[in-house]
């Protein structure tokens, strides 16, 4: 059968083929043997590799925002709100979704630089030649990785993006380190916590999912992989965005 050469065929085929690996993969990730080694070596590239980037990231980011914040809210005369604005703007989406899309930039490209290269060199093909299963020993261990780094990277951003907000209150607005902490968690309860920490599980599902889908099914060589490379950059982002709308209007409904 000649495979269809309009985008919305291609794009059907695509999101099929994904959304059988997802269900492939989760059913390898909860089913004996597990790769615990492979995991724990996942964690360190995925987790600890993203430390630094999304740090930075949140923490220019909470600065930002509270330079905005206080210039804004100066017409209103409520400067004094910054803490709150800032918190709960990271807390709820902007901590989840920068820190979503670093990770799909960084870690989602690089699985599928990874997993393309192995699958040009046909090195998936002879692991399915010797009856081992590619999905338990390649894309497992990686979508239980980035589902345990992601929500903890979320937290570290969060926090250095509040520490942001308090060098520019201090510092800028020459409010007092107790005054601005007094604000940042006078509104910010478990459920703004839940809320962003739950996003980060569907973000990490799909970047890690995407990143595999693509790597494992690249074909062409080098300018297959990077292809691969570019198309699993441009979709992670994509996705966490759609998706944290509907996820915003879950838990807001919640």
């Amino acid at each position: 059968m000649k495979p269809p050469s309009t985008p919305l065929g291609k794009f059907a085929i695509l999101l099929g083929g994904a959304s059988r690996l997802a269900g492939t993969a989760l059913v390898r990730m909860l089913t004996p043997p597990f790769q615990v080694r492979e995991v724990v070596r996942q964690l360190e590239r995925i987790g600890v590799g993203s430390v630094n980037l999304t740090n930075v990231t949140a923490l220019f980011t909470g600065m930002v925002l509270a330079l905005q914040t206080a210039y804004t809210l100066s017409a209103f005369g409520a400067r004094l709100f910054i803490g709150e604005v800032v918190a709960m703007s990271l807390v709820r989406e902007l901590g989840p979704v920068l820190t979503a899309l670093m990770v799909g930039g960084r870690v989602g490209s690089g699985i599928t630089a990874e997993l393309g290269t192995m699958a040009v060199t046909e090195q998936v093909d002879a692991m399915r030649s010797m009856a081992a299963d590619p999905v338990r020993k390649l894309v497992a261990p990686r979508v239980w990785a980035t589902l345990i780094s992601l929500p903890l990277l979320t937290i570290l951003a969060d926090t250095m993006g509040i520490l942001g907000g308090l060098l520019i209150s201090v510092f800028e607005e020459h409010s007092t380190a107790t005054f601005y902490f007094r604000h940042v968690f006078r509104l910010m309860d478990f459920n703004d916590l839940g809320s962003g920490l739950g996003k980060t599980v569907f973000f990490a599902f799909l970047i890690a999912v995407i990143g595999c889908y693509n790597g494992i099914n690249a074909r062409g060589g080098a300018d297959g992989v990077g292809r691969a490379t570019t198309n699993t950059v441009y979709a992670a982002a994509i996705c966490v965005l759609v998706s944290d709308f509907f996820l915003t209007k879950l838990f807001l409904s919640l």
